[in-house]
């Protein structure tokens, strides 16, 4: 069994680009494929906060917010078909007057982004950062 829990804090360099935890969660989801790793084997998780948060607005927010279509949110539906849990931090939100509103419905709140990767962690999740 393949375990991990991606922090994701960082924007993508552009608006129109794909969020670098997405993207990789993505490539590496397609690698255990290729490898024959059957999808049940693979358990993974995304946090999501700081910059990061950008990157998850639904796409009326994106383009009010950018200007551009959001490219991440093709991404975030495939990668909840696949089994990935997603979720943003809470506190942030909070701090930032974000309204929860405005995020793509595939992300679910979570109270706070450190409380989720330490129970993760607690439960043999690996960390992976970007």
């Amino acid at each position: 069994m393949y375990k991990a829990i991606f922090d994701a804090t960082h924007a993508a360099d552009k608006p129109a680009e794909l969020l670098p935890a997405l993207s990789m969660a993505g490539s590496e989801l397609n690698a255990f494929g290729v490898a024959g790793v059957p999808l049940r084997n693979a358990k993974f998780a995304i946090v999501f906060h700081g910059p990061a948060i950008n990157g998850i607005l639904d796409e009326a927010h994106s383009r009010e917010k950018f200007g551009v279509s959001n490219p991440n949110l093709k991404v975030l539906s495939q990668l909840k078909k696949c089994g990935t849990e997603m979720f943003v931090c809470g506190q942030n939100l909070a701090a930032d007057k974000i309204d929860p509103k405005t995020l793509s419905p595939n992300v679910e709140i979570a109270t706070d982004a450190m409380i989720v990767l330490m129970t993760y962690q607690n439960n043999g999740y690996s960390l992976l950062s970007f």
